[in-house]
């Protein structure tokens, strides 16, 4: 295994903590100290990250089966994404802040993403 991406599973291995303690905290602690609405967009983070987090983990798998240069560039959009997007929506519910355009920033990430898949694999060779 390439020393890169056993970075890749130490990041998708901690995105994937962070996503259950978030998640847990989100259905078992978090009303109390704010609104649905808050709590809704804790889920929404959670969710996304936790696809994303799988798509990463899945994209490693592939990487080691099938190796291809394009395949790092959708992990870093990916991880980028889940940062801006996800993260943006935790600071807003539990800290306070607001971001502004970053959440919708992470979501194109995370679009860019899913797009640079397609171009991977229409690259490819075989």
């Amino acid at each position: 295994m390439q020393q890169t991406d056993k970075v890749w599973w130490c990041i998708a291995a901690l995105s994937g903590a962070m996503m259950v303690i978030l998640g847990a905290y989100a259905a078992h602690g978090l009303a109390a100290r704010t609104t649905e609405a808050m709590v809704s967009a804790v889920e929404t983070g959670v969710l996304y990250q936790a696809w994303h987090t799988l798509a990463i983990m899945i994209v490693l798998v592939w990487r080691r089966v099938h190796p291809l240069a394009g395949q790092r560039w959708v992990l870093a959009l990916w991880a980028l994404g889940v940062v801006c997007f996800s993260g943006s929506l935790y600071l807003m519910a539990l800290a306070g802040l607001s971001l502004g355009i970053v959440t919708p920033i992470g979501g194109v990430l995370l679009m860019a993403g899913w797009l640079a898949v397609a171009v991977v694999a229409l690259m490819a060779k075989q």
